[in-house]
């Protein structure tokens, strides 16, 4: 049985109007550049290049950016492992934040050893490393989620460029061992999907946004994670 183009475009526009769609923002623009800048990436101008990519790549690329957990989930690195395996799965609308900040190394790697130009999954996994920071990204995308998700992703966007050193203030050393790299890896990224869900968890409790300290301390979390991925790829 053949479908006119006509009774296409209709299903299609039903489909939008019964389908709920999840917006995806993630930190603003500014931001993201100003965390890979200050981990000393050197390609820090491609961070914004993930955001980019959901107008072409849509819903492949949208749900790496977020993980949707329910307030009795306990984000370990068991669950951020398991998540790997769903990078670029326009299926799991739940998001796979976590794994895609392994599964973008996984490609990078491979593609140094295949001798291919590997910049940009590198520069896809550091824009999800700031997304991991978002309080917003870590939690379930309800009426307060909704309300408050772009004055959260761009709390600081304004003039986080030329306050740079305020995230370096906020930052620590993280040890990944060459021997463990991703089993450490999996369990800095839970710890900081953690923190980010408790603080998260606050503000819905007390129906706010984030204040610019709290935005600058999250991205030191961030910012922490990247440059101790750096260091182990020694660059």
């Amino acid at each position: 049985m053949t479908i006119s183009r006509t009774k296409l475009i209709v299903i299609y526009i039903f489909s939008l109007l019964v389908v709920p769609y999840q917006e995806v923002f993630g930190w603003h623009d500014e931001t993201h550049l100003a965390v890979a800048k200050e981990t000393g990436y050197d390609k820090w101008y491609n961070a914004t290049g993930a955001d980019i990519t959901k107008i072409k790549a849509g819903s492949i690329e949208k749900y790496n950016h977020f993980s949707d957990n329910p307030d009795n989930v306990t984000v370990t690195a068991a669950l951020v492992l398991n998540q790997v395996r769903l990078y670029n799965n326009p299926s799991h609308e739940e998001g796979h934040l976590y794994g895609a900040i392994l599964a973008s190394l996984r490609e990078y790697k491979q593609s140094v050893e295949e001798a291919k130009y590997a910049e940009y999954h590198l520069a896809f996994c550091f824009h999800y490393i700031a997304d991991l920071s978002q309080p917003i990204h870590n939690m379930l995308y309800d009426d307060f989620n909704r309300a408050h998700h772009v004055t959260n992703d761009g709390i600081v966007n304004t003039d986080i460029l030329a306050h740079i050193d305020t995230i370096k203030k906020h930052m620590y050393p993280i040890n990944l061992r060459p021997d463990s790299f991703e089993e450490d890896l999996a369990g800095e990224i839970a710890r900081i999907a953690s923190q980010s869900k408790q603080l998260g968890d606050l503000l819905k409790k007390e129906n706010r946004d984030m204040t610019k300290e709290e935005a600058y301390i999250q991205l030191g979390h961030s910012a922490s994670l990247a440059e101790s991925v750096l260091k182990h790829l020694g660059k």
